[in-house]
Parts: structure tokens; C-alpha cells; sequence
């Protein structure tokens, strides 16, 4: 059985400086607390933590050491409260892909203009979430085509993205709000992502099966699995653990892609176990 790498998978720029940065401070010996998970994938959350890095869902629990803000960002009220917060030493790790989106919605909503802020994305992604506290009221959220029936017309429509969404969706409901009122779009979506998402879909092309590597409640590993299994047969794994070996009955190419957040040992893992079905 022959293993094919995707060109482009594993720890995107964003997710690599997030965990130097928290790695660097625990070597100090310092108390290290991540405000929710740094990146969207267990095992690598599981790792840090022991190295003493710790996951925290509420913020007011941290009353010293480190806090490092993750990947996705964070709201700006709570932003601005960590940050004035003497006792607290704060890390912002936010990908800098995603704080440009932060920025962007933020500019666009300072003034008093008839307009609407659309963010294509996912309504529960903590990163969504992130983008619409910068929008002073103004954002709505898309998920998909359904919920082009709550854009309003209005003067102008500014389109933004979750940094880690589909380019195909992306088009195709911006093609739709057009035609609700006029539209500047600012694509958003991150070159890594665009970069992993093309190399899947050539990848899934040239190959029996895909094996698509990441956190399950990772989106863009999800969009990965869902770009494969339209091609081809496809399994969205967290881990090693999960391969089953009846999925490679008669099988004489396996294809293989991570997400953003996909550690290279986790990847490293997977090719060898792979192998010895080979």
C-alpha cells in the first residue's frame, strides 16, 4: 500500500508561535494558564499540560503567573480586562491572521453609517465569537445559505471570514448577499488555510483513501475531511488509536492530511502505523 503526505498539512505559523510562546514561559519555571485550549487538538493540549501548562475556562480563577491568550483570540471586553490586570503577566497568542480580522471589523465599525458587518463562519467558534465583541453591534454571523434570510439591505454590506473557512463556501455565499445590497468583501481566510485546503482536495484526487488528521472540534480540520470525503473515501481521526485496519481491504493508495493544528508527532504516528498494514 502506498502513503501519500499532503504538500501542505500540520502546524500552520499561527498555532507554532501560540505554543513556543507558552513552552518559552513554562522553561522559566513560571505558572502557565491558557484561557480556554490553546489550539483545537487534545492531544497536543494534553502534552503541554505536562509541562505545567494549563487549560483555564474562567479567567477570574488566575490570580498571578502566566496567561496566554490562545490562537483564536478572546472577546475585547475581557481583552481589555486581562490586560489591565497588574497581578497577571498576559501573552497574547492570537494568530496573527486572526487578529487582522479583529482589526479590519473593528475600523469598519467606528463610524455611524447604515451598514452590516457579515462574518461567515461558525456562530460557536471561539474565534467568531472573538470578531464579533470588535464589531460595536454590527456583526451578523452567516453559517450558511439559511442565514442570508437575516442580512439586511442596507447602504453597504462588509463581508469578512473566519480565518479558516472554505474558499468554495466563502464565494458562493458572498455571491448571494450581493444580491441583497452592495457588498466590499475583505477575504479573510488565511493562506495556510488555503494552502492545506488545495493540497487536500489534489491530493484526495490521487488516492483510494483519504486519512484526515485533527481535533475533532477543530473546524478547519473538519473542512479538510469534508473537502476529501466529497472526493473520495475519507476518515476524520484525532489519533492513532482510531484507524481501524479493515478500512485498507483492497486499498493500494492512502492519502494523508492534517489540520492547522495537527502536531507532526501525532502525523509521524499515523504514517507508521500505516506502514506496517502496508
Amino acid at each position: 500500500m502506498k502513503i501519500k503526505v499532503a504538500a501542505s498539512s500540520g502546524f500552520c505559523f499561527g498555532v507554532k508561535r501560540a505554543i513556543e510562546l507558552a513552552e518559552e514561559n513554562a522553561k522559566n519555571n513560571k505558572e502557565v494558564y491558557t484561557f480556554g485550549p490553546l489550539i483545537h487538538n487534545p492531544q497536543e493540549v494534553a502534552r503541554l499540560e505536562q509541562k505545567n501548562i494549563k487549560v483555564v475556562e474562567d479567567y477570574s480563577k488566575v490570580s498571578s503567573g502566566v496567561l496566554v491568550f490562545r490562537t483564536h483570540g478572546i472577546p475585547l471586553d475581557i481583552y481589555n480586562k486581562l490586560s489591565e490586570n497588574k497581578n497577571i503577566e498576559v501573552i497574547d497568542a492570537t494568530c496573527p491572521f486572526v487578529k487582522r480580522v479583529q482589526d479590519i471589523v473593528k475600523e469598519l465599525s467606528s463610524d455611524d453609517k447604515n451598514e452590516q458587518i457579515i462574518i461567515i463562519g461558525e456562530k460557536k467558534h471561539p474565534e467568531v465569537s472573538a470578531v464579533v465583541s470588535y464589531g460595536n453591534g454590527k456583526c451578523l454571523v452567516v453559517e450558511d445559505k439559511k442565514d442570508i434570510q437575516n442580512v439586511k439591505k442596507t447602504d453597504i454590506i462588509y463581508v469578512v471570514s473566519q480565518t479558516t473557512q472554505s474558499q468554495k463556501k466563502f464565494d458562493e455565499i458572498v455571491e448571494e448577499i450581493s444580491k441583497i445590497s452592495k457588498v466590499k468583501v475583505f477575504n479573510t481566510i488565511c493562506r495556510a488555510t488555503f494552502d492545506r485546503q488545495s493540497a487536500a482536495e489534489k491530493l484526495a484526487k490521487e488516492v483510494d483513501i483519504m486519512i484526515v488528521i485533527g481535533g475533532k472540534n477543530s473546524g478547519n480540520t473538519t473542512r479538510l475531511y469534508q473537502i476529501c470525503s466529497a472526493i473520495t473515501k475519507a476518515y476524520h481521526i484525532e489519533n492513532v488509536d482510531e484507524i481501524e485496519k479493515s478500512w485498507f481491504n483492497n486499498i493500494n493508495t492512502v492519502g494523508i492530511t492534517a489540520g492547522a493544528s495537527t502536531p507532526d508527532w501525532i502525523i509521524e504516528e499515523v504514517k507508521k502505523s500505516l506502514s506496517d498494514f502496508s
